[in-house]
């Protein structure tokens, strides 16, 4: 995917207010941000390292920051994260996005799927941080996140994102906590159409499918089918997928915006001796296309591996125990930040652990992933 220059990030923070009163402030907003971010790309997980890391890299900094006074300390910094507007930090995020990637290409798959870092409670919170994003599959990257309310769930953060982005052309797949009239309403408003889950939260939605299915005197004729096979790691797997003109055949079809097709999809895993059987039902306002269909649903299953897994493995989200103000919702962004700029850079064929252990020892490779100077080497995709 071309990226182009990727934007500053000083640049990017400047736009954010500061609420401190300049008279009684050494560090910058912007500066203070951008340290972090570098830190975290570097390996650091919380404001100790950040601090420590920043003071070691200090001459290195000064090539694009001031630094007045220097690196703050962990107190600091921790102070800022706890009463940085997270919206604000939200915003700059989109904008930073939006700088890097002008434009996705028409029928790029966005899967909006939620993610709780699981060691964030207090008493003054007593539920953990649950964080839900926008995840442009097949280039690997975070467009954008709202985190729910004390009192609220998925179903009233998903539409607040969408209103966020530019997915017009796009096909965002949601999970079956998404699966609800006013956001299908939502996705096609904004001029991109859907796949949603069923499960049993839409009992008579899925009873509907499951007798359309099977039809009256016979089974219904699938518009379409597609199948794949992949191996690796060990395992051996069989993706299937039937996919069926809707009509008038569903519960309620009519209040589901552009409603056209449903399908049934069915994966097939084998482990050794062991095999199991998973099938999955969806509702569409694509044309009963299958291997469309099927693509998307893959893609959305990777979310999994491509966003959640690797903040938790890569990045320590789940074992991060910032309960502070808003510490864990900006350090969440910091991480996502950090995500997409080893994501972006195509110069070194490796993991994201490996990237990040090069931008602790090479400034040349960090000041790469930065946009601060020309990629190195080839354009060969990262190997996770």
């Amino acid at each position: 995917m071309e990226t182009g220059k990727l934007m500053d990030m000083v640049e990017v923070f400047e736009g954010l207010e500061d609420w401190r009163n300049a008279q009684q402030t050494r560090h910058r907003l912007s500066e203070l941000l951008t340290i972090a971010v570098c830190a975290v790309l570097s390996g650091a997980d919380d404001f100790e390292d950040i601090s420590q890391w920043g003071r070691i890299k200090l001459p290195w900094l000064r090539g694009f920051l001031s630094l007045d006074y220097g690196i703050a300390s962990p107190d600091t910094f921790e102070r800022v994260f706890a009463v940085l507007d997270p919206k604000g930090f939200e915003r700059a995020f989109r904008e930073w996005v939006a700088g890097v990637i002008p434009a996705l290409k028409q029928e790029q798959v966005i899967a909006i799927d939620g993610k709780t870092s699981r060691r964030t409670t207090s008493k003054a919170a007593a539920q953990p941080l649950h964080m839900v994003s926008a995840f442009a599959a097949e280039v690997g990257l975070v467009l954008g996140q709202v985190a729910t309310d004390q009192k609220s769930n998925e179903i009233t953060a998903i539409p607040q994102l969408l209103r966020t982005l530019d997915v017009a052309g796009c096909l965002v797949t949601i999970d079956a906590m998404g699966t609800q009239t006013a956001i299908a309403g939502e996705i096609r408003e904004r001029g991109a159409d859907y796949v949603l889950c069923v499960k049993d939260n839409h009992p008579k939605l899925l009873d509907s499918i499951l007798l359309a299915q099977a039809g009256v005197g016979g089974a219904l004729q699938a518009a379409s089918s597609g199948e794949s096979h992949n191996t690796g790691h060990g395992r051996e797997e069989w993706r299937r997928c039937w996919a069926f003109d809707a009509g008038d055949r569903l519960y309620k079809g009519d209040q589901w915006r552009d409603l056209q097709s449903f399908a049934l999809v069915e994966r097939t895993r084998r482990i050794g001796d062991k095999t199991s059987v998973e099938r999955r039902y969806y509702i569409s306002s694509l044309a009963p296309d299958a291997e469309k269909l099927m693509r998307a649903v893959r893609s959305h299953w990777e979310v999994e591996n491509r966003l959640h897994w690797c903040l938790d493995v890569q990045f320590g989200d789940d074992y991060a125990r910032a309960r502070t103000g808003h510490v864990a919702h900006n350090l969440a962004l910091v991480r996502h930040i950090a995500l997409n700029l080893i994501r972006l850079n195509t110069s070194v064929k490796t993991s994201i652990k490996t990237k990040r252990l090069l931008a602790a020892t090479s400034d040349e490779f960090r000041a790469a992933l930065l946009g601060f100077a020309a990629e190195l080497g080839d354009d060969d995709e990262e190997d996770e």
